[in-house]
């Protein structure tokens, strides 16, 4: 075997030295792309916005276009016991009728209720409400007044007195006087909407300011509010008790629970708004019958979370809504939830305490 020459020797180690360099840099070069790629994949990418998922309200769908219903609820003592539905509704008013008693008005929207009532007669008052909620107005019967307002101002109206039998029922099952066993269903008044050809959707914007987020009071002048008693006459006192735990109120009425008929659980509110109004008997009607000085404006209170704030209310005319505000005139935030609206007489006993 030839011995390499010294030149030769030089030219192999040139090319061993040459090869060991090469071999270097696409190792450096490797290595150099996996840490640029792992700093790549912590590093934050500023062009891409990471969405953040969209509180919705609960209460009510403020997507939906679907009309409210609202329904007129027997308060009388043998009717109360069979309550029923009330949780579902968004929105209740009470308002004093006559003989002492009152009568409730709950709000439906996007609900599928099984049992509603029990149902009673309309007072002319009360269509103030549906109008300023848009809703379609439920009732079984009706006074004079109502009867000649319903047509008066055109209320898109489903009537017991008519529809017994298909869009409402008698629950046979009850104890009690007749007058107090009339119940209807939300999949039967949607369809009663359709015969009679009501319009369905509605493009009124919700009559209360609803925060998604639990509204700040800190910098507001607040009164402690854990139990709230509203005395409409010697038949009829409401009381709310706070339950802290879950933030809402608990609902009595003469001193015993509130409780629905089916769920069997009472009713409890996340806003009680609460304000007067002058109430007189209509001259000449031989029933009784209230009138209310429900236009114009006043003050009250809205109680939510444990604490109440005076506030403004104004109603301009029968058709208009309701505007409430803070005392300062800035619009009036409530809390997301069921809301219900205590239209008391004037200078009956309201109690707010801690």
């Amino acid at each position: 075997m030839k011995r390499l020459t010294k030149k030769a020797k030089i030219i192999l180690g040139v090319v061993a030295i040459a090869l060991v360099l090469l071999i270097v840099i696409i190792l450096m070069n490797v290595f150099s792309k996996k840490a640029n790629a792992d700093i790549n994949e912590n590093k934050p990418n500023n062009n891409v916005t990471e969405e953040t998922p969209t509180k919705k309200l609960q209460i009510i769908d403020l997507d939906s276009d679907s009309r409210s219903y609202a329904v007129m609820i027997n308060n009388h003592s043998s009717a109360r016991a069979h309550h029923a539905g009330l949780q579902d509704a968004y929105l209740i008013y009470e308002i004093i009728v006559e003989g002492g008693l009152t009568r409730y008005m709950a709000i439906f929207k996007d609900q599928d209720t099984t049992k509603i009532g029990s149902v009673r007669s309309s007072r002319h008052y009360f269509l103030d409400y549906a109008m300023e909620n848009d809703a379609i107005y439920v009732h079984w019967g009706w006074s004079p007044q109502a009867q000649s307002d319903i047509s008066k101002y055109n209320i898109n109206n489903i009537n017991g007195l008519t529809w017994e039998g298909t869009y409402f029922y008698r629950d046979k099952s009850l104890k009690v006087s007749t007058e107090h066993t009339g119940f209807t269903t939300m999949e039967m008044l949607k369809k009663g909407a359709n015969r009679l050809g009501y319009r369905t959707t509605s493009t009124a914007s919700p009559l209360l300011n609803y925060e998604v987020d639990e509204i700040d009071q800190t910098n507001m002048e607040t009164i402690p509010a854990n139990t709230i008693t509203i005395k409409y006459s010697s038949s009829i006192t409401d009381k709310y008790v706070y339950d802290a735990d879950n933030k809402v109120y608990k609902r009595y009425v003469n001193g015993k629970e509130h409780v629905d008929a089916v769920t069997k659980k009472q009713y409890a509110f996340k806003n009680i708004i609460t304000y007067q109004v002058a109430n007189s008997t209509i001259k000449g009607d031989n029933k009784g019958r209230q009138e209310i000085n429900n236009i114009g404006k006043g003050t009250g209170y809205y109680i939510s979370n444990g604490v109440a704030v005076k506030i403004n209310w104004e109603k301009k005319d029968r058709s208009s809504k309701t505007v409430y505000t803070y005392e300062d005139g800035t619009t009036l935030k409530v809390n997301d939830g069921n809301t219900f609206i205590q239209i008391q007489p004037k200078n009956q006993t309201l109690k707010i305490e801690g």
